[in-house]
């Protein structure tokens, strides 16, 4: 495990599950998905296509500060529908990297056929990079004493 590693390497340590929403979902039923999953987004999905994602901070940049109600308002009308996807073969450090840069907390996982297998939060890019050093400290620690 290091940044080296390719994504599908993190989607296979935590799993592929995928929660999805169709547009015309109003943002409150959106919110109660996200609550329910334990998830700050969801994807916007037509079908398999991938059309837009929607998060907490939407809701609280979109919707709140502009004085709307969740139950009235779909989250299409709030989405991001500038989607940055990448694909299994990029790297933990190129996920990170292009998060940083693009300000953003949520990348989906695309195929070559832009069908989404995944999704992957700095949450989980910081978990899987700990989880690395941490074993590189215990074999180094291991090869210090002598004990690997």
């Amino acid at each position: 495990m290091n940044r080296s590693d390719a994504i599908r390497n993190v989607l296979r340590s935590k799993g592929g599950d995928i929660f999805a929403v169709p547009p015309h979902t109003t943002v409150y039923d959106a919110l109660i998905t996200m609550a329910d999953r334990g998830v700050g987004a969801l994807l916007v999905m037509e079908g398999h296509r991938l059309v837009g994602i929607v998060s907490e901070r939407d809701y609280a940049r979109k919707v709140i500060l502009h004085g709307r109600f969740s139950r009235d308002t779909e989250v299409a009308d709030i989405m991001n529908s500038e989607v940055i996807t990448v694909t299994p073969g990029h790297t933990v450090d190129d996920c990170m990297k292009l998060m940083t840069e693009a300000r953003i907390r949520h990348l989906p996982v695309t195929d070559g056929e832009n069908r989404v297998i995944g999704l992957i939060s700095m949450g989980d890019l910081v978990k899987y990079v700990i989880s690395a050093q941490r074993e590189e400290i215990e074999a180094l620690h291991a090869y210090i004493s002598g004990t690997y």
